[in-house]
């Protein structure tokens, strides 16, 4: 039997997986909270009828497409990719992206805010002896993993450059991910480096990437240090939001038997 390991993080209130302005809220409602809503759908019911006097739980969530472990679609970097074509949106990404064979690359070990570059992304492949195929999901394993939900996730681990980026969507790579809270260097390490060079083209220099290949790739993954490099497969369908940015998903690894 496969062993299946859950690599999506919680929809929840008080969490530090976001920034403040974007933080999720859910307000939940018991049993005995919403007895007044199913009453009026059944006239001459009253909640004494009901077993325990129950209606139903129930839960508002306030969220943007990019809380919780999501998919972002090429339309989330750009209106263009593939050098001037629209680009796709989460409904129209391809579902046999989203169930491919997965390759992990370990980058635990750079500083936050180190920008990954080709040559360490074919310097770990060398690493685990892997080489890539079209549509393998790839995922980035970084140091912001490691404390996930705590001070100062948002900012950490290493970001994927514009040129790692492009290694690997030139290799027909479609889907990527890491555990960070963003596929680039953490913003606060971008605008340093943009105080320096006033240099635009180093803002989310990553996603942008897409405008020259359309791929996708999702964020704020978890357990990838309990992946092996390769042997897995990854399962990342979206929640299917007409013409959205992105989309939540339930992300597995599927060890191969």
């Amino acid at each position: 039997m496969n062993k299946i390991i859950d690599l999506s993080i919680y929809f929840e209130n008080g969490t530090l997986a976001d920034p403040p302005v974007y933080e999720p809220k859910i307000k939940y409602r018991n049993h005995h909270d919403t007895t007044d809503e199913l009453l009026p759908f059944f006239p001459g019911l009253k909640a004494e009828d009901l077993p325990n006097g129950e209606a139903w739980a129930i839960e508002w969530v306030q969220i943007t497409t990019h809380n919780g472990t999501h998919l972002d679609a090429p339309y989330h970097f750009a209106s263009t990719m593939n050098d001037g074509e629209r680009a796709i949106t989460i409904d129209e990404v391809p579902l046999e992206w989203c169930f491919q064979p997965g390759v992990k690359l370990d980058f635990r070990h750079f500083e936050d805010g180190y920008l990954v570059t080709a040559a360490d992304v074919e310097k770990e492949l060398a690493r685990i002896g892997h080489t890539l195929k079209p549509l393998e999901i790839v995922v980035v394993n970084t140091r912001a993993g490691e404390i996930y939900g705590r001070e100062g996730y948002v900012a950490a681990g290493c970001g994927m450059s514009r040129e790692a980026t492009l290694y690997l969507t030139e290799r027909g790579v479609r889907v990527t991910g890491t555990d960070a809270w963003s596929w680039d260097a953490p913003f606060v390490h971008t605008a340093k480096r943009y105080a320096q060079t006033k240099d635009a083209s180093l803002i989310w220099e990553g996603h942008k990437a897409g405008r020259t290949i359309g791929y996708c790739h999702l964020e704020k993954l978890h357990n990838l240090e309990l992946l092996p490099s390769t042997g897995f497969t990854i399962a990342c369908f979206p929640a299917k939001i007409r013409g959205a940015s992105a989309g939540w998903t339930r992300a597995v690894a599927i060890l191969d038997a």
